[in-house]
């Protein structure tokens, strides 16, 4: 039933007994289903990695009645946390900081988050995340993808309980045709909410296309991580500093008309964490609620790790104390 060699390839001890007396809501409210079809109880496949089922092979809500998903739940009520990748998990390292979703009592059993990781196109190659452009609008990934995006509206058109539908955690939701075409297809319901992360190059051409989504929409993030034209598109490539601030303006206007959250997201890395402060006073500028600082990670796109290493230097360390006094700063990188 579990896929030992999976855990073992992501450094996972499942005989591990964490003791923990608070319960992570994750494998009880969340799915998370990627590219292949294959669903997660967590909104990170490396964080516990065991799909419970494929939306190619089985509906929605037959996966979600799996054994794989009882055992994993499981484990958190247990405290043992067997199957959970303490080694990258935000909420195990972290879940004492504010803002981190944890609960003393005993979660309940209803999914209240469905993220979509079905598409992994985008109009950018930024080096952090891969090592070329990927884009799908023909071919066997894309018709994969357009299935697959179906078969969660036909999940989601009859789901009456209150859910979030999370959309571009792997590629960007106004570049991705897939993504494009699930939105223009999501139903229009009070129980459905939306949240994006885009990095927004192309909101002002084609919000207008999705306003069941744009009406309902609870969160936006846009990742950036630049602050000034030579970092940003440097780091984002294919972007461009006079359009990404000319998305940032729409977005700042829509946010006054629709009371939707909306957060700038940084990848914190040797080439602009001394711009920091800079992404702050940006976030301010178009009125963000929130401003996240991200560890960044390797995703084997051949970044050069070892330059990574700055968090021990003494001035990375004053502007990280600086910047986490503001109220909209959510900190993920700290001194080492």
């Amino acid at each position: 039933m579990f896929n030992k060699r999976l855990f073992d390839w992501y450094g996972i001890d499942t005989e591990k007994d964490l003791q923990i007396d608070t319960f992570c809501t994750r494998p009880f409210d969340t799915v998370l289903v990627d590219k292949q079809g294959s669903c997660f109880v967590c909104e990170c496949a490396a964080w516990l990695p065991q799909s419970i089922g494929n939306l190619q092979v089985k509906t929605l809500a037959e996966i979600l009645q799996s054994a794989v998903r009882e055992q994993m739940q499981s484990s958190i009520l247990n405290g043992s946390y067997r199957f959970c990748n303490n080694k990258q998990c935000s909420y195990l390292l972290h879940h004492k900081r504010k803002g981190t979703p944890w609960e003393s009592t005993t979660p309940i059993d209803q999914i209240k988050h469905i993220r979509l990781a079905i598409d992994d196109s985008c109009n950018l190659r930024c080096p952090s995340c891969r090592k070329g452009l990927i884009f799908h609008k023909d071919g066997a990934a894309y018709n994969l993808g357009i299935r697959l995006a179906d078969r969660i509206n036909d999940w989601l058109h009859d789901y009456t309980r209150p859910i979030k539908v999370h959309i571009g955690s792997d590629g960007d939701p106004f570049a991705s045709h897939v993504y494009r075409h699930f939105m223009e297809q999501t139903p229009e319901r009070d129980n459905i909410k939306y949240s994006l992360l885009t990095n927004s190059l192309m909101f002002k051409e084609f919000h207008h296309r999705i306003q069941n989504v744009i009406r309902n929409l609870d969160d936006l993030g846009v990742s950036i991580d630049g602050a000034s034209q030579d970092t940003y598109e440097k780091l984002r490539l294919g972007g461009r500093w006079d359009k990404v601030n000319e998305n940032l303006e729409c977005i700042a206007e829509l946010k006054d008309k629709h009371k939707f959250q909306f957060g700038l997201h940084m990848v914190v890395q040797a080439d602009n964490w001394h711009e920091m402060e800079d992404m702050l006073a940006l976030g301010h500028k178009y009125n963000a609620d929130r401003v996240y600082f991200n560890k960044i990670e390797d995703w084997n796109t051949n970044i050069d790790m070892g330059r990574q290493k700055f968090t021990h230097l003494d001035e990375f360390t004053a502007i990280v104390e600086r910047v986490d006094k503001d109220p909209i700063t959510w900190m993920n990188v700290h001194h080492e």
